[in-house]
């Protein structure tokens, strides 16, 4: 069996479980997630911040069960982690004890830097980004971290938080524009503490204030994707629906297009995000599903890469195929298939004009050309597309991901499948470079399949594409000739497909 770690991660107003499987040196997976909302902070901030009974009792409940779901998925490790209320709080160090003397789970009081820290971790190393800042809002804290060219250059957490927020205005019997007025200005007066470099165009919102807001956008808009991490929005567009939720009754919030669940602390936690997005200068955002305890679980798997996934390797496409494995082929077969299809792509520039920016995806989803066939060769290429679309979530844009995914689903005579086109269009290249990228991915796995290793050059002149090969292609032959041509243009293969003569065959 693979080696397991869970990761608990114990806020304010929730606490988590998730299991990740690592399936080679740089693949795993997500294979269990539990939530509970034990609000351990309930009441503390009243009470010179200690832990109230009633959160104490929900928390200890809470524990014991996700230590049952760890020993039933048999993980080989156990990092338990704490955040703002327990660190606020006098009595935590009783606590913690009291879990450890009953539960024997060892509880790590993590402050707020460090908290960002493992936000920032997840983010820069799966999210498509190279900077910006992170924004973890959580029930006590709200902890940021500026990442510049892929490095973390710093953190800070501010004493801002739903529960906080909640506890010290929302509950209050006022109007609500008078709630809001006040609680604005505890939030201005905490963020002068920020420091003055926490500035960026690009805010990355992790935790489950970020998540609920994104996902209500996403709905407003009719998004095409059923995908929160990565998801981008520009902060103008959807500017007075943020700042609508926090001025409306608890009633009036359903006509956002929000979870019931998070009624209960989403008018507080989305002022936060909007004065924050306001003080560092903020333009757009990029909703991250990863947060501290994707963190935790790098700052391990990553320990000896100075906590960076090696420029090459992308965790998904190491999940997939140490999961899905596609038949072997030696390294140098690989090679093969990226030289065809890179020499294609070059080779009909001049048609498809489009500055080469494609090149990515199309080698990804040649890497990933046979996965399907893991679990039957019948339809492989529909399979190919379902796991695809489900398990690109690491590194990759929402529009990357679905080129990837289509590519491999449009394997076979017709270039483009028309209603998952016209589903994901405005995520897709125009319609004329997607039937040349498919027409490229589909040529190239026909050749590479056929070859053998055969040695193949390509000429294209006069409308005329000749494919010169040392070796027989015949098999080749019958699919390409059937296949759809993103334009009119003859194809002409030159290889040793010749018959041994037999006279007695008449040949």
């Amino acid at each position: 069996m693979n080696q397991r770690t869970a990761i608990i991660d114990i806020g304010s107003n929730s606490a988590r479980l998730v299991i990740f499987e690592k399936t080679s040196k740089y693949g795993f997976h997500l294979i269990c997630e539990q939530k509970s909302k034990v609000r351990i902070g309930e009441g503390a901030y009243e009470k010179k911040a200690y832990l109230q009974p009633v959160g104490i009792s929900r928390a200890y409940l809470t524990l014991k069960s996700f230590l049952h779901t760890i020993e039933k998925y048999q993980a080989t490790k156990t990092i338990c982690v704490a955040t703002s209320a327990l660190r606020d709080a006098p009595n935590a160090k009783v606590f913690t004890s009291w879990i450890k003397k009953e539960l024997g789970l060892s509880i790590k009081i993590i402050d707020g830097r460090k908290e960002a820290k493992y936000g920032a971790i997840a983010a820069s190393n799966l999210l498509p980004i190279q900077e910006g800042i992170t924004i973890d809002i959580g029930g006590g804290s709200s902890d940021m971290a500026l990442i510049k060219d892929g490095i973390i250059i710093d953190t800070y957490s501010l004493n801002l938080g739903t529960v906080r927020l909640k506890e010290l205005f929302f509950d209050k019997d006022e109007k609500n524009s008078t709630i809001n007025r006040k609680a604005k200005a505890y939030i201005q007066k905490e963020l002068e503490a920020l420091p003055s470099h926490f500035k960026h165009p690009l805010a990355i919102g992790i935790g489950g204030t970020a998540r609920t807001l994104s996902k209500g956008i996403m709905k407003g808009i009719e998004y095409p994707l059923d995908k929160l991490h990565a998801f981008e929005y520009d902060l103008n567009t959807h500017l007075s629906y943020l700042e609508d939720i926090p001025r409306s009754t608890i009633k009036g919030l359903k006509k956002f297009g929000l979870k019931k669940n998070r009624f209960d602390t989403i008018r507080e936690g989305t002022l936060i995000f909007t004065e924050i997005l306001s003080n560092i200068g903020t333009s757009s955002i990029i909703s991250s599903a990863v947060g501290v305890r994707e963190g935790v679980f790098l700052e391990h798997l990553l320990k000896a890469d100075n906590f960076r996934f090696p420029h090459a390797a992308n965790p998904s496409i190491h999940s997939i195929l140490d999961r899905f494995k596609p038949y072997i082929t030696i390294e140098k077969k690989r090679k093969i298939k990226r030289k065809i299809a890179m020499d294609l792509y070059n080779i009909f520039q001049q048609n498809i004009n489009d500055d080469k920016v494609y090149g990515k995806e199309l080698l990804w989803a040649l890497k990933l050309s046979s996965i399907g066939k893991t679990l039957t060769i019948y339809k492989s290429h529909q399979h190919a597309f379902y796991i695809a679309m489900q398990e690109l979530n690491y590194g990759f844009t929402h529009q990357e991901s679905v080129l990837i995914s289509l590519l491999l689903r449009m394997h076979g005579k017709e270039l483009i499948n028309k209603p998952l086109y016209v589903h994901y269009n405005v995520l897709l290249p125009d319609l004329q470079t997607l039937r040349w990228l498919s027409f490229i991915y589909t040529l190239t796995v026909f050749l590479h399949e056929a070859s053998n290793s055969a040695k193949i050059r390509f000429e294209y002149n006069n409308k005329t594409l000749t494919v010169h090969t040392n070796k027989p292609l015949y098999l080749a032959k019958e699919k390409i000739k059937s296949l759809e041509k993103p334009e009119s243009f003859a194809i002409v293969i030159k290889d040793e497909s010749k018959l041994p003569k037999n006279k007695k065959l008449g040949i």
